[in-house]
């Protein structure tokens, strides 16, 4: 009789996570590297975000502007490619913002009638992040002024905070939303100009992110195929204590056939 040979592996949906295993993409995230960027093309009108500060497809500015009207910003950085590994954020860490952002125009609406917004048609800056569905902090800008503005914000983590982001499913997206209005009107040759136009602007790429706590047990073996954030080795995950049973089923079967031979 020949011998069966047994080679322990996790059961379940372990298995065709370490088939499917990314190779090393500098666009996801890494023990050296938590920071998600922000990048944009308005050549196909995409904005995404990764883990990797420099994308050559990318623009150095998001850039819109009027005379006269409103300016209604809704980016969606989604990260791309879609996140591949696992990650368990720190309960005690800090997600850390900044972003570099240029205004003109009127974005309060304080019903002044020298200024172009009225009660409701304008918003303030908005910055959220999301991971899949879940909101993981937002923040309201009400310190803007016109011209060049770096925007700081940190977002702490809760009890309600998602903190183990497991693959696609909570592949991260970072929204950033304003309404803006500009209400310039020309003069002509004959009369002064009057009001002011409006411009929204933000920089990409290392101008504008979001640091993760990401706990650095995350990047075990142990976690990315699936056991708890810093647990042991492989007899505590589930499936290698079924194994270890069949296996010693299968060698009591050799041992009972050769007697039975002999």
């Amino acid at each position: 009789m020949a011998l069966m040979m047994l080679v322990p592996v996790q059961a379940g949906e372990n298995v065709s996570i370490q088939q499917s295993q990314p190779q090393d993409d500098n666009r996801q995230p890494s023990e050296e590297n938590k920071t998600l960027y922000m990048f944009w093309n308005d050549s196909n009108t995409n904005a995404w975000t990764h883990f990797q500060s420099v994308d050559n497809s990318s623009l150095e500015l998001y850039s819109e502007e009027v005379d006269n009207g409103l300016i209604d910003i809704d980016l969606r950085f989604g990260m791309e490619p879609i996140l591949a590994k696992r990650l368990y954020m720190d309960p005690d860490g800090l997600f850390r913002g900044s972003f570099n952002i240029y205004v003109e125009g009127d974005w309060t609406n304080d019903n002044d009638g020298n200024t172009a917004c009225g009660q409701n048609d304008c918003d303030e800056l908005n910055i959220s992040l999301y991971a899949g569905p879940n909101i993981i902090g937002e923040h309201h800008e009400t310190g803007l002024v016109v011209g060049d503005n770096t925007v700081t914000f940190n977002f702490v983590i809760s009890e309600e905070t998602t903190v183990d982001w497991n693959g696609d499913q909570f592949n991260p997206e970072v929204r950033v939303s304003m309404k803006l209005r500009g209400n310039f009107q020309s003069g002509g040759l004959f009369f002064a100009d009057t009001g002011e136009p409006a411009k929204f602007e933000m920089s990409m790429g290392e101008q504008s992110y979001i640091e993760l706590p990401v706990d650095d047990a995350s990047w075990e073996e142990a976690f990315q195929e699936g056991g708890d954030i810093g647990g042991g080795d492989s007899e505590d995950t589930p499936g290698f204590t079924l194994v270890v049973a069949s296996a010693a089923i299968a060698m009591a079967v050799f041992v009972n056939a050769r007697r039975e031979e002999e």
